[in-house]
């Protein structure tokens, strides 16, 4: 379980690619690294990951063809920086909102608007998920937990405040780039129950 809150911004320090499979590390801080072990799951962009194996303070991840197909995991390259955030223990306060990991898609960035203080970012998503995208509510967006400030046919935009743009990615993107996705498990059972009923109501 993670929470949305982003605790580090990092480079990825090694990558290499194998057929059907991509391997990276990423250095930790001695505080992120502690308690931390071969199994622990780590959110990297929102994704899940499980920690393969650690070399110092490097620490490894797999990546598989099916989670390289549905989020910007394929776009890595050593050099890019990605949100970071540990797996949530029992108590944990839950500051964003309780993810599990499990990215469906990615959303591109359609345009970039900076202002003082604030940067909107606009998305385009997929018609078969932006049903469960609605203004103010919330969704992860590179593993961030967020509020979504307008929904415009497949469109929805994000306002990013100065301390998140320090902690997280999102001062970097720019049009064209895909962001990881992970919609609301709540208002997803919400919005398939309504349709269930009315579908069966109107049947």
């Amino acid at each position: 379980m993670y929470t949305g809150i982003v605790q580090a911004l990092l480079p990825i320090t090694s990558l290499e690619q194998k057929t059907g499979l991509m391997t990276f590390g990423i250095r930790f801080s001695d505080a992120l690294r502690e308690g931390l072990e071969t199994g622990a799951s780590v959110a990297v962009n929102g994704t899940c990951f499980t920690v393969t194996h650690l070399i110092e303070d490097e620490v490894f991840f797999d990546a598989i063809a099916a989670t390289l197909e549905i989020s910007n995991t394929s776009e890595l390259a050593v050099g890019s920086l990605v949100n970071i955030e540990r797996s949530a223990h029992a108590g944990a306060e839950v500051g964003g909102h309780i993810l599990s990991g499990h990215v469906i898609d990615v959303a591109t960035v359609s345009s970039v608007v900076d202002s003082e203080n604030n940067r909107k970012i606009t998305l385009t998503g997929d018609a078969g998920w932006m049903k469960y995208v609605f203004n103010k509510g919330f969704l992860a967006l590179n593993g961030a937990s967020l509020t979504i400030a307008e929904v415009n046919g497949e469109q929805f935009s994000i306002n990013l405040i100065p301390e998140t743009l320090e902690r997280t990615n999102f001062s970097l993107m720019k049009v064209g780039d895909p962001v990881n996705v992970e919609l609301d498990q709540q208002t997803q059972v919400i919005v398939d129950t309504v349709e269930r009923v009315m579908a069966e109501r109107y049947a």
